[in-house]
């Protein structure tokens, strides 16, 4: 009987405990499931960057392009993309033919404008000269023979041998006589007039223009490297026809490149020459190249959909890696601040004019607290006054419901 009644009283014993156990836990699952699961992060000091990206180009700082003065054939190319080649190293032959036929018609036709120069100097030409001056020796015996004919006329007419019309009638082919002389005279001594000398020496001007282009295109039938570098581009090979002005090649020193970044019309206000720049190329995920920004944008043009600014951006130290013509990014820092006070931009509220944020005072409660606020990044926030080193704040919750006070919460650091 008695280990019966025990038996009895240890099953209400465990009865009990089960009771009790049900009831903690479904107090205790209600009691998490009013809390409202609050993300928050620690405020901390550290340093405030503001910064922008944008796409960039590596180009060299001094290039060299070489283009077809004529349209011709390529003879030979002595080079291939990626040759590093000494100062002077023959790079690729055209076809010279009609350069060469230029050339001897320009020679030509600055002798030929010498030429009528000298002659409009120098009265005409030498074969001119001498017929100007048989003229005017004629004319000299017509007009002596005249002189002669006069004077015996008049003697003449003094012994009346010889009539007074006999005597006006010398007289006027004496004065014919002079007219002709005078006019061959002066025909040997300025046969031209100083705008017709101005006129040759224009046209020899332009006939040494002539010459000199055509001898620039017969040196540009063969190119050599002007300094020592690195073949980048090369267009055309041998028996290629090739248009004039067309890219046949193109070479520099590529250990001086720079890069060219294009920045929208709204950011160029915030460039200032020698901001530090962050490059990246993704052909090498994980390397980056720093610089500052060398000259600012002159002009704002189209590019594509974006109405832009080409900032030239040198770059510090070695620039091993980065190719010509590749495309980059570009980040440039423009505002920093030290030692700031910051906090992550979703843990700042904003109403009536005025900045708050819900400061963690517990694991249960928190706090609305105004704040002054400083500069703004993308992601974060500088904070004058309101919060410390080390004061909590939410920045949201887990189950999308918004941060209010008065509800119980729990906190996840």
């Amino acid at each position: 009987m008695a280990r019966e009644r025990k038996q009895l009283d240890r099953r209400w014993l465990w009865l009990g405990a089960a009771i009790l156990l049900v009831v903690v836990f479904f107090a205790a699952r209600s009691m998490l499931r009013e809390r409202l699961p609050v993300r928050a992060v620690q405020v901390v000091r550290e340093e405030l960057s503001k910064t922008t990206a944008t796409n960039g180009r590596v180009e060299p700082i001094t290039p060299y392009e070489y283009t077809s003065p004529l349209a011709t054939t390529v003879k030979a190319v002595y080079v291939q993309p990626g040759d590093k080649v000494p100062a002077g190293k023959l790079l690729m032959v055209l076809d010279d033919v009609q350069a060469r036929a230029r050339l001897a018609d320009a020679e030509s036709g600055m002798k030929t404008a010498q030429a009528t120069l000298e002659a409009a100097l120098h009265n005409g030409t030498q074969a001119e000269q001498q017929a100007a001056a048989a003229e005017v020796t004629r004319a000299r015996l017509d007009r002596d023979a005249a002189q002669k004919n006069l004077d015996t006329l008049i003697r003449l007419n003094a012994d009346g041998a010889a009539s007074v019309g006999e005597v006006a009638a010398a007289r006027d082919r004496l004065a014919a006589a002079d007219v002709v002389l005078k006019a061959a005279e002066q025909s040997a001594t300025s046969r031209y007039s100083p705008l017709e000398v101005e006129r040759e020496r224009v046209a020899l001007a332009g006939a040494e223009s002539n010459l000199a282009a055509a001898r620039q295109v017969e040196d540009e039938t063969s190119y050599r490297a002007p300094v020592a570098g690195t073949v980048y581009s090369v267009n055309a090979q041998a028996t290629d026809f090739v248009q004039a002005g067309s890219t046949l090649l193109e070479m520099a020193d590529l250990s001086h490149v720079r890069v060219r970044a294009y920045f929208d019309e709204p950011e160029i206000g915030q460039l200032a020459v020698g901001q530090p720049i962050l490059i990246r190329w993704d052909a090498k995920p994980g390397v980056n190249w720093h610089g500052h920004i060398e000259r600012l944008p002159a002009e704002v043009f189209t590019l594509t959909t974006r109405n832009v600014g080409a900032t030239f951006v040198s770059i510090d130290g070695t620039d091993d890696g980065l190719l010509p013509d590749t495309n980059v990014t570009v980040t440039v820092t423009t505002e920093s601040e030290p030692n700031t006070l910051t906090i992550p931009r979703e843990a700042l509220r904003f109403e009536n004019g005025n900045y708050y944020v819900f400061k963690v005072v517990s694991d249960e409660e928190m706090l609305r607290v105004p704040v002054t606020i400083g500069p703004i990044t993308t992601t974060q926030v500088a904070i004058l006054s309101g919060l410390q080193t080390g004061d909590w704040v939410a920045t949201g919750t887990t189950n999308g419901q918004p941060l209010q006070l008065g509800v119980p919460i729990r906190v996840l650091r």
